[in-house]
């Protein structure tokens, strides 16, 4: 893929499970299909959204080729690859790129590590294969990279483009943008900002929910229609404000469930939702104006 083509509105899209835990693709395909249906311009796929992390590998292979196989030309799919384990995540990288995977995408290593173990892992995954690889900057839950030049060193690593930015020091992420590289704003709550700072596109949860709100927002920033972009934003920000009220990917999988398409549990540890929490979401839904989320709560209390 060449770099200045990957941009773009790309949901980070949760993976439906059977009630046995298993990957449901067929609900899988669905979802898809209605987010390719709102004009978004790939999809993200095992990330924490997708609940990749608590996959078996070969488990996260299966998503990942369903996703290949489930998007339309001209669309892009990234594949989340971290993993606990290295060889874990070298192994889905293999995969990744010889599926046809556009990029693939890794969290930094989850622990006590220090930066050269964690540039050391970087370095292991773009070895792989010429697929372009972007690091996810999350400094909330690594604090092994932080600020602009740790992650000006990551980006020197050959086949390394870009990356997800997931914080909300959006002057560290104009810094990065003047070297030329991909960045992915990964803040749903600041799409526009990041845009307006130099983001490319954004990859966010809850694009799950309300694609083409986002799909919105990135074509009209994309026109200098800042203030109307804005107020998409405020928009947006009224379901992040009442979705993170509860725990997100069950809240998540409750709403698509109310919509008519049922994805299943989240993976333990996460539980799902409680019935008063399952009332207390449908009674916000409908008291904004996203009540038409909540229009199955009657059927799938």
């Amino acid at each position: 893929m060449k770099t200045s083509t990957f941009q773009g509105i790309l949901p980070a899209v949760i993976t439906p499970f059977d009630e046995h835990e298993n990957f449901a693709p067929a609900a899988f395909e669905r979802l898809l299909e209605r987010l390719y249906a709102a004009g978004i311009d790939g999809v993200y796929v095992t990330g924490q959204t997708g609940e990749g992390l608590l996959q078996p590998v070969e488990q996260r292979k299966r998503v990942a080729e369903v996703a290949l196989r489930a998007t339309p030309q001209g669309k892009s799919v990234i594949v989340h690859v971290g993993a606990y384990r290295a060889a874990d995540a070298v192994e889905l990288a293999r995969h990744a790129a010889r599926i046809g995977a556009h990029a693939i995408a890794s969290l930094p290593p989850l622990g006590p590590y220090s930066f050269a173990e964690v540039r050391a892992y970087y370095q292991a995954l773009a070895a792989v294969s010429d697929t372009p690889v972007l690091v996810y900057y999350y400094p909330e839950i690594c604090s092994a990279v932080q600020g602009a030049q740790q992650m000006l060193e990551l980006l020197e690593i050959p086949n390394v483009v870009g990356l997800k930015f997931s914080d909300f020091d959006l002057y560290t992420l104009s810094l990065l943008r003047k070297r030329g590289c991909v960045i992915f704003n990964g803040r749903d709550e600041v799409l526009i900002a990041g845009l307006l700072m130099g983001a490319d596109g954004g990859i966010g949860s809850f694009y799950n929910l309300i694609p083409e709100l986002f799909v919105e927002a990135l074509a009209l920033a994309r026109q200098n229609r800042w203030e109307q972009a804005r107020q998409v934003q405020v928009r947006i920000n009224e379901l992040v404000e009442i979705g993170l009220r509860f725990p997100l990917i069950p809240a998540i999988k409750t709403i698509l469930r109310w919509q008519g398409l049922d994805c299943g549990p989240a993976l333990a540890p996460r539980r799902g939702l409680t019935v008063e929490e399952n009332r207390r979401l449908a009674e916000l839904l409908r008291a904004s104006s996203f009540a038409h989320l909540a229009s199955g709560f009657a059927d799938h209390p």
